[in-house]
């Protein structure tokens, strides 16, 4: 019997595929049985996560199991491990030599810049796998600069700079590497109309005429002049011997030479261990693809090396000048750094033209090219500061992602590039592979990574993984299919004229008469419309949202009442169209408790004794009651003295719940003490009550929108001051004086009114006397007979006059 290979993850790939079965669980919806698979390759494209079982037995009787399902569905459902088929994607190292520190001497041939050099995948499509790649600029890498030169005319004072350049830029590069070599080239444009001068006069010299230079030597479109060597002096002597020459329009084909210099590796003689830097040095704006029309040129460049015996380039007046792609593709196949060594004028365009051209940077010329040597050192200070990685040969149906870990440690997503990096540091990427399909049986595809400018690379090859191993174990005739169909993965592929799982049936049997066996009632759908009349019986579907069962697929598992979306609440179960309840819950949909705990307030009494504990919930009845057990009602009777309780305890440590330690439990309201009570709150209910000490306690108590009691109350009683006993006595005694004085004043006041009457009258009758006196003829006064009795009338008469003379 056949035996698949063994199930085996590794922990990354564990906890996608773990996080994917979550996520299409949570939707509701099983993509590996809503898939209608029926065989393991059919699964296998579904979704990275879908499994088949090919054990023979799977599955229960009279069920159209699905045998493609989550791994973890097809094992609780009786599937044995070794018999699920779901191949992962992976990685494997072929060649992984480690990094070099340095690039020059005895073992230069055999730097190693990038980790590992070679690896294998295994991709199932939708599936992703990922690997890792270093890359590690080492120190003293060899280099090889060529020098490319446009030599028209208004370069010719830039020519005269650069006589005794080979010498001076060898000194320069020494510092930056042991292994250095120079080569030079030089062009000026293709020798047609409407690029140059073309008059049979202009042939030998096309200055003639040309007042401010009236010699120069005849156009050309690329020259090489010299191959790569370490000796200097040539460079030197080459350049002394070149002179200008001159076209007709302003631009100038220097990309015709940059793609010979690129391709003609030969006679160029660029080095494969060496870093391969190209300067253009020119002061005007390039030729591009489609500007050869003007001249009669239709066909595109091709792309190959036209160098001559004379080392010219002989396809100048034959093929179009080359595109950016072109350039670009030509530049990144041979690892050649381009330096645009441009005036200021022009250094916007070249800016942006190094967008579109990988492995290319752009310097600022001096008008005499007097700075190029420190141009070149600072270009290639710039490359070497940086690793940017390209993919070659890219297979359309795979997609790559990357993430760069520069030397900050910090992972950059989506990103392929690192800069500002030093000589020696290592840059990682993370790649992630994924397939979108499969292609035919027994492709291999293969891709390649490179760092932008390195002769070193990493080699991918990819097989795809969308077969299953239970398919070489296929026969036909089986015995297990009763010798009618051909047995693979555990199911039958019967031949045409038999049906059941096994090949069991023959069609011409499966009639009316039969079919009605797997009808519960005349009339009714086959097999309730969910499942499949064979051989006389119903096997029923199998369905996303759980099992269908009976004799006619009549029940199942998944149609009972439902609360807030939860069948049978997910208190009982669910059993042909009836939820049956767990212990301690009732109703059609189980949603109802029958514990009371939830309904007992602090107080130990069922909903604060305002209402009633329904399926584990309160209901309040008492008017005004609310809140998980009814304990809030700022309405009710007993409210102060509920709420007086708290007061007591948290305010002042007294009363009952004090002594009962029970405060912090029961009293969890919140308290505002104050010093005067407001009563703008017509929400808030005033209490009142008096303490032990006959003061008298005054408090809020409201609700607020929240739900939270609030009380406010007085930070402290209000209580009757008792008096001082001197200060009652001293105003006793005040009082009386005060009376005293009041009443003498009166009686004094009655006293003088009535003797200043009485003296009116004797005053009045007075002198009534003593006109009565003179007039009377007949009166004589009296003579005492005794001086005594004169005195006695004298006081009598002083007293009558209150004392007044």
């Amino acid at each position: 019997m056949w035996k698949p290979c063994p199930f085996t993850r590794h922990p990354a790939l564990l906890v996608y595929i773990v996080l994917e079965i979550f996520i299409l669980s949570v939707k509701g919806l099983n993509v590996c049985t809503s898939g209608s698979a029926t065989s393991c390759e059919e699964c296998l494209l579904i979704h990275p996560s879908c499994a088949w079982c090919a054990q023979e037995d799977f599955g229960q009787a009279r069920t159209l199991n699905s045998r493609c399902d989550f791994s973890q569905n097809l094992q609780k459902r009786g599937c044995d491990a070794p018999f699920i088929e779901n191949p992962r994607s992976g990685s494997s190292l072929l060649r992984s030599k480690p990094l070099s520190s340095k690039g020059s001497g005895v073992t230069q041939y055999d730097v190693i810049q990038i980790y590992p050099q070679k690896i294998s995948l295994s991709l199932r499509p939708g599936d992703q796998t990922s690997f890792k790649v270093q890359v590690r600029p080492v120190e003293d890498y060899p280099v090889d600069l060529y020098y490319l030169m446009d030599l028209s005319l208004s370069m010719k004072d830039d020519l005269d700079t650069i006589r005794n350049l080979g010498t001076k830029l060898a000194e320069e590069m020494r510092k930056l590497t042991s292994n250095f070599r120079l080569g030079f080239g030089s062009f000026v444009d293709k020798n047609i109309s409407p690029f140059s001068y073309t008059a049979p006069k202009y042939q030998d010299n096309p200055c003639n005429g040309y007042k401010l230079f009236p010699n120069c030597v005849p156009t050309f479109g690329f020259r090489h002049l010299l191959s790569l060597t370490d000796k200097v002096d040539r460079f030197n002597e080459e350049v002394q011997k070149q002179l200008v020459s001159r076209n007709r329009d302003a631009p100038e084909g220097g990309f015709d030479a940059i793609l010979q210099a690129a391709v003609c590796k030969e006679k160029i003689g660029w080095r494969k261990e060496a870093y391969h830097l190209l300067v253009f040095a020119t002061d005007d704006v390039p030729h591009l693809a489609l500007d050869g029309k003007l001249g009669g040129l239709v066909h595109p460049h091709d792309g190959q090396c036209h160098l001559n015996d004379k080392n010219e380039y002989s396809a100048a007046n034959q093929m179009d000048y080359p595109s950016l792609a072109l350039l670009g593709e030509k530049l990144a196949e041979n690892n050649i750094f381009l330096i645009f060594a441009v005036t200021k004028r022009h250094y916007v365009l070249y800016k942006n033209l190094t967008a579109l051209i990988p492995g290319t940077t752009v310097e600022i010329l001096d008008q005499d090219s007097k700075n190029i040597i420190q141009l070149i050192v600072n270009a290639y200070n710039n490359i070497r500061s940086k690793v940017e990685l390209s993919v070659w040969d890219h297979p359309e149906d795979l997609s790559l992602a990357f993430t760069a870990t520069c030397q900050d440690g910090q992972p950059l997503t989506g990103l392929r590039k690192c800069a500002d990096l030093k000589i020696g540091d290592t840059v990682s990427f993370n790649i992630t592979v994924e397939a979108r399909g499969c292609p035919p049986k027994g492709t291999r595809k293969s891709f390649t990574i490179r760092p932008v400018g390195f002769k070193d690379r990493l080699e991918v090859s990819v097989d795809y993984r969308c077969d299953c191993s239970c398919t070489y174990y296929t026969k036909s005739n089986s015995s297990r299919c009763n010798s009618a169909g051909t047995y693979s993965c555990g199911t039958c592929r019967c031949e045409p004229g038999y049906l059941g799982a096994r090949c069991e049936c023959e069609e011409g049997e499966v009639d009316h008469q039969h079919l009605s066996a797997c009808r519960e009632a005349e009339g009714k759908q086959v097999c309730s419309g969910r499942g499949e009349c064979s051989c006389n019986q119903c096997l029923c579907y199998e369905s996303e949202f759980g099992k269908i069962y009976g004799t006619f697929c009549e029940c199942d598992d998944f149609s009972c009442a439902r609360h807030k979306g939860i069948l049978c609440s997910g208190h009982g179960e669910c059993h042909c169209g009836e939820c049956k309840c767990h212990a301690g819950y009732i109703g059609d949909n189980c949603n109802c408790s029958t514990e009371t705990a939830s309904c007992v307030s602090d107080d130990g009494k069922i909903c604060s004794g305002r209402g009633s504990c329904v399926c584990g919930r309160c209901q309040c009845t008492e008017p005004g009651a609310f809140g998980d057990t009814c304990e809030k009602c700022p309405t009710c009777p007993d409210a102060c003295g509920t709420k007086r309780e708290c007061i007591e305890c948290r305010l002042f440590n007294t009363g009952r719940l004090a002594d009962n330690q029970t405060c912090q439990r029961m009293c969890k309201d919140e308290i505002i003490t104050v010093e005067t009570l407001k009563k703008e709150d017509s929400n808030a209910v005033q209490c009142v009550y008096k303490t032990e000490k006959d003061c008298v306690m005054k408090f809020t108590y409201s609700e607020h929108a929240s739900g939270q009691s609030v009380l406010t109350a007085l930070k402290e009683p209000e209580c009757a001051v008792a008096p001082n006993a001197m200060t009652v006595l001293l105003a006793v005694v005040g009082s009386i004086l005060l009376m005293g004085i009041v009443l003498l004043a009166l009686w004094k006041l009655v006293i003088t009114v009535h003797d200043r009457r009485e003296f009116a009258r004797f005053q009045s009758a007075r002198s009534r006397a003593r006109y009565e006196m003179a007039s009377n003829p007949v009166y004589k006064q009296s003579i005492p007979s005794h001086p005594m009795e004169t005195d006695f009338h004298m006081h009598i008469i002083k007293s009558c006059n209150g004392g007044v003379h």
